[in-house]
């Protein structure tokens, strides 16, 4: 009730090295300028420039006024990692709880939940700890989750990444596709895949 609408979104723009030199000597960026996430072979990722931005309102008003709606956000949740073990290396037990209360606020069971956009680097350590707070999430399902990350797409937008997520998931959703999750050659062996219902779909997928 703050606002009728309101703008979301995020801009990144390349404009000076002084960032990349930085990353590169903390071992953060790929060697090879792919983004390599959820394999064996991910070891950084790639930064990219971009700008996205969404219009939001609320449900009753968009329908009122006779917008275009792509899609309608159920629930949302935020939270703070904590304590953890550098920049690279998120809290799986915080990423858990935040997906957890993401759900409980839109009202709905893990079994209804079909994709996943993740944050997914593509750094060797921050991929198994995203995959394995979604597996805690949604170990009850029977059926695959299906997991992917634009920046195997994109690349890293840093401070647009969120939206570049979030835009894609919605194109998937008008285009009732996934599309492909690229560079996923030999899965991350830090990852327990058998014991994950986690899929990540390689090609594109209905």
């Amino acid at each position: 009730g703050e606002c009728s609408a309101a703008l979301a979104g995020g801009v990144n723009i390349i404009l000076e090295a002084g960032f990349t030199a930085m990353f590169a000597s903390g071992n953060m960026l790929s060697t090879d300028a792919h983004c390599k996430t959820f394999d064996a072979a991910a070891d950084g990722y790639v930064r990219g420039e971009g700008c996205g931005m969404i219009v939001l309102k609320r449900l009753t008003d968009a329908q009122a006024n006779g917008d275009t709606i792509l899609a309608v956000i159920r629930g949302s949740a935020v939270n703070q990692d904590g304590p953890s073990g550098g920049l690279t290396v998120p809290n799986g037990p915080a990423q858990a709880r935040v997906i957890r209360r993401a759900l409980a606020n839109a009202n709905l069971d893990p079994t209804q939940i079909g994709y996943i956009e993740a944050h997914g680097t593509g750094t060797p350590l921050g991929d198994p700890i995203e995959i394995g707070a979604l597996s805690t999430v949604f170990a009850s399902r029977a059926t695959p989750l299906y997991v992917g990350a634009v920046k195997t797409n994109i690349g890293h937008l840093e401070m647009a990444a969120g939206v570049a997520g979030f835009m894609k998931l919605v194109l998937a959703l008008q285009h009732g596709q996934i599309p492909p999750h690229l560079h996923l050659q030999t899965p991350n062996p830090h990852i327990d895949w058998t014991a994950s219902p986690v899929q990540v779909p390689t090609t594109l997928t209905p």
